[in-house]
This record gives C-alpha cells, structure tokens and sequence, in this order.
C-alpha cells in the first residue's frame, strides 16, 4: 500500500511540476527537443529515488540539479555537434517572444552551453557560485569565469544588436 502512495505523490508531482521543468530544460538547452530529453530522463531519475528525495529534499531543486547535470554531461559528449530544428506546422499557445526577447534567447542560445548553463543558474534559479559550482561540478573560480565571459558575451551581442536595428531604420 505504501508504494501505491508513493507512486500516486510521484504522479501529483509530475502532473504540477512537468511544464515548469519542461520550461527550464529549455532555458538550459536552448530547444525543444533536447529540453524534452532532459526532463524526461531526469524523471525517470527522480522516480528512482523518489522515497529518499521525498523525505529528505525538495523533489523539484533536485530534478533541476540533475537537469544541469545531464545537461552538461551532453554537452561534454557532443561538443562539437550543432542540432538544428525546424518548429512544428500548426498552432502556437504561448504568446510568441517580443523581439528583444527574442534577441536575448538568440544570444543566450549562442553561448557555449557551460557559459549558458552558469547564467541560467545564476539568474534564473538564483543560486550561488557555490551551489552552481556543486550542480556542475566545477571550482567557484570557473563559475565566475563562464558567468563573466557569458554576460560580456551578451552584452557584446545585445548592444550590436541594437545598434544593427537602430542605424536599420
């Protein structure tokens, strides 16, 4: 009877939980396609340690710390492949990226994915150079790195962006 319980807690949690994973692997990888990836198989992780995560952490932060982690696993694994998608024909039910937005995604997607993944961290989970160094498994140092040379990169491409539209019109 115990993991019938468990098992329908897993199912409460995945039912609120999914899309807003979903929303962050696609933050972190910056498609679709690998964001579905990524949350599935962190789920299919979490379900194997459900019972201990349940009792003993937040299941959501450590679905989130295993998404960075197989994140930059794959990174490391496919380095240099670049994937491309075309979007599926049909509707669109989010409200599509004003252009700046759109601009920002652009640049964000373009950096190299542990650049990506420090900033996302950083800015979108609000964590500490500690607690992203412990996620990716990297020194404080190498965080504050990539986080540099991650927002100097943005900010490079933002302002020449900007600039390109302005003298555009």
């Amino acid at each position: 009877m115990k993991h019938l319980k468990d098992d329908s807690r897993f199912a409460d949690f995945v039912a609120d939980r999914a899309d807003a994973l979903l929303r962050y692997g696609y933050v972190l990888s910056g498609n679709p396609h690998d964001a579905a990836d990524l949350t599935q198989e962190a789920l299919i992780r979490l379900h194997r340690a459900w019972d201990r995560v349940r009792r003993k952490q937040d299941p959501e932060r450590y679905t989130r710390v295993i998404m960075a982690r197989l994140h930059i696993s794959a990174w490391r694994l496919r380095r240099r492949e670049y994937l491309a998608w075309d979007p599926p024909e049909g509707a669109h039910l989010d409200a599509l990226p004003s252009d700046l937005e759109e601009g920002l995604w652009q640049a964000l997607y373009d950096l190299p994915r542990k650049q990506r993944a420090v900033l996302v961290l950083r800015y979108y989970e609000q964590l500490s150079d500690a607690e992203i160094s412990g996620v990716l498994r990297i020194s404080r140092g190498t965080v504050r790195s990539h986080a540099s040379l991650g927002l100097s990169k943005l900010r490079t491409t933002i302002a020449g962006r900007t600039a390109a539209n302005g003298s555009a019109r």
